[in-house]
């Protein structure tokens, strides 16, 4: 009665209660688990009518109207949750599994199996699982065919634990089983093609990211010394051209100084410190010194408290970072590149000495108005807003820029004879000077012009580490929001 994929999701069935079978369609799964004698109440459910008459016909031939009930329902919404043991929701994509599972509230959690075989976005229905307080206990792959399909069992969790991207692509398979082997060869091939693609598209950092995802596909997450880690990122970002005044370094040490797993953000705010802890990481590299200021009290919100506790490091790089070639600033060039044509090649802002530099200087090909290079601007930095000099509306062609709050340097972007700066966090008086001088500054955000060198620094890491699980911070947010 059931084909090969069902019937591996009947076999995931507890049996300990009503089961629940959500799209049901013809009725077979509900059928065998009553006629197995696995279950002796089955609810079965759909969306339309069309598939329930259906189902209806399948337990009048069998006769067991009794044990099966017929549910005109979308996803779970009209299910009585009492006795009901296990949910099987099979033939559908992964997004939608997802919401229906969503639209349950999360005390019914943990008195069900959840048993799952989606048809698309596996790996994304993975990561929602465990959004969700939910723990993947087992999964099974069947050739049914010239297709696999992954069937996968989850379980309410009382510990609070996220997926990485690389767990859930990787999966929670019994890795001896040969169709396991041979689905884990269709993800391989899948990502090589990938790979090649992005690479021949130019698109160096997503290339590398795929490229370590294939090297943990095949041989595992390795542990790295973060020692290591940390004289690689000197070598990129010299730590001791830091400006004196900052706090660039290893400010925080875990107890075993090795890692597998490092989170990367602009700030270690106490939400991202959360999101290491229930990734499982080891390390944490952040953009904004964890410790700046001298601290005179720690209390349990205090991001270094709770590194701490967690026993998780933090590699902090600020100014170091700014003014490396392949920095703050160097991300920006190359996005601005990417959106303008320069006439010359770019001059440095602010020389530091031994080829570093704090920002860029670039010359448009053709004078553009500044309003058009605004709605530009607010493209390449993905920000809310961009603002700008009220004498905005004119034609600009030499542009300074300097991540973060460089609204200080403006006077020497008028010594460059710039005709515009391009910064974030800019003061009252700094507009003010702007306008005087015929200047046009654009202040993008402090955020948003730092935080595109995360992806910078996955690559740098993932290139030297494929081994390692480096993931960029769901929660590295704008600590703003805008109405």
């Amino acid at each position: 009665m059931l084909d090969k994929r069902l019937k591996a999701c009947a076999e995931l069935v507890s049996g300990k209660g009503i089961a629940v079978d959500v799209g049901t369609d013809h009725a077979y799964l509900a059928a065998d688990l009553i006629l197995s004698g696995k279950c002796s109440k089955v609810i079965a459910s759909d969306v339309k009518e069309g598939p329930l008459e259906s189902a209806r016909k399948t337990v009048e031939k069998y006769e067991i109207l009794d044990k099966v009930d017929l549910i005109l329902s979308n996803g779970l919404e009209k299910i009585p949750y009492e006795n009901v043991s296990d949910v099987v929701i099979a033939g559908m994509g992964g997004e939608t599994i997802a919401e229906i599972i969503a639209n349950v509230d999360c005390d019914k959690y943990e008195k069900i199996r959840w048993i799952l075989q989606p048809m698309t976005k596996i790996e994304y229905l993975r990561k929602k699982l465990y959004d969700f307080d939910l723990k993947i206990v087992s999964e099974k792959v069947v050739e049914d065919g010239d297709k696999l399909y992954v069937v996968i069992c989850a379980e309410y969790n009382k510990d609070w634990r996220y997926l990485t991207e690389y767990e859930s692509i990787a999966g929670f398979f019994d890795e001896s089983e040969s169709f396991a082997q041979k689905y884990r060869r269709k993800q391989l091939e899948r990502l090589e093609k990938k790979y090649i693609a992005l690479e021949n598209a130019g698109k160096l950092n997503d290339a590398v990211h795929i490229n370590s995802l294939i090297y943990k596909l095949k041989n595992g997450t390795e542990i790295v010394g973060i020692n290591e880690i940390y004289s690689y990122l000197d070598e990129l970002y010299p730590f001791n051209l830091q400006e004196k005044w900052d706090n660039s370094g290893l400010l925080v040490e875990n107890y075993y100084m090795e890692c597998s797993k490092v989170l990367l953000t602009l700030d270690i705010s106490y939400e991202v410190i959360c999101e290491a802890s229930c990734k499982g990481t080891d390390l944490i590299i952040s953009h904004h010194p964890v410790i700046f200021n001298p601290i005179k009290r720690l209390t349990p919100r205090n991001p270094v408290y709770s590194l701490a506790e967690k026993n998780i490091a933090a590699i902090c790089m600020h100014t170091n970072l700014d003014i490396a070639q392949n920095g703050t600033n160097g991300v920006i060039l190359k996005m601005l590149s990417e959106k303008f044509s320069f006439a010359k090649e770019p001059e440095p802002f602010e020389e530091i000495g031994g080829g570093h530099n704090l920002g860029w200087i670039v010359e448009l090909d053709e004078k553009t108005f500044s309003d058009n290079i605004a709605i530009k601007l607010k493209q390449i930095f993905d920000c809310e807003y961009v603002r700008a000099s009220r004498i905005a509306r004119k034609k600009i062609s030499r542009i300074a820029f300097c991540s973060g709050s460089g609204g200080s340097m403006l006077e020497f972007a008028k010594q460059k004879n710039c005709d515009a700066l391009i910064t974030g966090d800019v003061k009252h008086d700094v507009w003010v000077d702007a306008n005087a001088n015929d200047i046009v500054v654009f202040d993008c955000g402090h955020f948003h012009t730092e935080n595109p060198v995360l992806w910078e620094l996955r690559r740098a890491l993932e290139e030297r580490f494929p081994q390692l699980d480096v993931e960029i911070s769901e929660r590295s947010l704008d600590p703003v929001i805008y109405f």
